[in-house]
C-alpha cells in the first residue's frame, strides 16, 4: 500500500509565484485517497536564514523534521507530494537509512546543484539535488554517493552546475535520451544500486504537456515518455519512495486542467 505524504511547501521555491505551489499541493490530494493521505502543516511565514546561504531555513528545517517523523510512523511506500523540490531531500534521506545501496532519479527541467556558495538565489530547491550527495547545512550527511544519482531530463543549467556535472558530479541523462523507455533503466542499472527513489518535478514535462509550472522549460519529456521511463525502471528495481513536486497552477480552478496528466504519473509511481 502506498502512503502519500502531502506538503505545501514553497518556502524553498526561489519564484515570486511561489505560494502558488499551496494550490498545486492541496489540487493533487484532493484527487488521492483520503485514507491514505498525511498532510504536514506548513507555517505561513517565510522563514529566517538563520545566518546561512539558505533562505528561509527556519521554516524549511521545521517542515524537514515533520516529514522525517512522519515517514518514520509506518513502513508504507511513501509518495511525497509538494511544494517545491526540497520536500524530496528527507524522503531520500529516509530511504537511505533502509537501503543502502539506493540510488537516487532525479527528473527536472533545472539542475538543482548549486550550493549553499554558488546558489544566486539562495532557494533551498536549486540546491536540493546536490544536498543528496553533497554534505551541507540542511543535510549534514550525504544520502547516496554521487555515483548512484541519475538526473534525468535536465536542460538549463548555471555555470557552477555544469562543471558539477561535467567533473562526475552526478549522470545526466537528456531528455531527447528519454525517448527510449529502456535508457534510464539501463543508467541506474550501471550505478550498481538494488533499490530506487524516483523524482519528478513536473518542470520536467515539456510545456505543451503541463500549463501549472513556475519555470516551464522548452523541449521537455512528454508524460507518456515519462512513465514509459518510470514503468521499465520499476520492473527493473524496487522503488521504494518517491516524491513529485513543482505543481503550481494559476488558480485551484485552473488546476482541474493538469490533473489528468499529473494522476498519471502518481499511478506510475503507485
Amino acid at each position: 500500500m502506498t502512503r502519500f505524504i502531502v506538503v505545501p511547501q514553497w518556502q524553498g521555491s526561489p519564484s515570486s509565484r511561489a505560494m502558488r505551489l499551496i494550490d498545486g499541493a492541496e489540487a493533487i490530494a484532493g484527487d488521492l485517497p483520503r485514507s491514505a493521505v498525511t498532510r504536514i502543516e506548513v507555517a505561513a511565514e517565510a522563514g529566517e536564514a538563520l545566518g546561512t546561504g539558505i533562505r528561509r531555513l527556519s521554516t524549511l528545517t521545521r517542515v524537514r523534521d515533520a516529514i522525517t517523523a512522519a515517514l518514520a510512523e509506518s513502513d508504507e511506500t511513501a509518495i511525497v507530494i509538494g511544494g517545491d523540490c526540497a520536500v524530496a531531500l528527507p524522503a531520500i534521506t529516509h530511504a537511505a537509512g533502509r537501503h543502502s545501496d539506493l540510488a537516487v532519479v532525479w527528473f527536472d527541467a533545472h539542475a538543482d546543484l548549486h550550493t549553499e556558495d554558488s546558489s544566486p538565489s539562495g532557494a533551498l530547491a536549486g540546491m536540493a539535488l546536490r544536498a543528496v550527495s553533497t554534505p551541507g547545512t540542511f543535510a549534514p550527511t550525504a544520502a547516496v554517493p554521487a555515483s548512484r544519482v541519475v538526473l534525468a531530463g535536465a536542460r538549463t543549467f548555471d555555470d557552477a552546475e555544469a562543471a558539477h556535472r561535467d567533473s562526475g558530479g552526478v549522470h545526466h541523462l537528456t531528455a531527447s535520451a528519454l525517448t527510449d523507455p529502456t535508457a534510464l533503466a539501463a543508467a541506474v542499472a550501471a550505478t550498481g544500486a538494488a533499490a530506487v527513489h524516483i523524482h519528478v518535478d513536473l518542470d520536467v514535462l515539456d510545456p505543451a504537456g503541463i500549463a501549472g509550472v513556475l519555470e516551464p522549460v522548452p523541449f521537455g519529456v512528454s508524460a507518456g515518455e515519462l512513465t514509459a521511463a518510470i514503468g521499465a525502471l520499476r520492473a527493473q528495481l524496487p522503488l521504494v519512495g518517491a516524491s513529485i513536486a513543482g505543481f503550481a497552477p494559476a488558480s485551484p480552478d485552473a488546476a482541474v486542467d493538469d490533473l489528468g496528466t499529473i494522476l498519471r504519473i502518481v499511478g506510475a509511481l503507485a
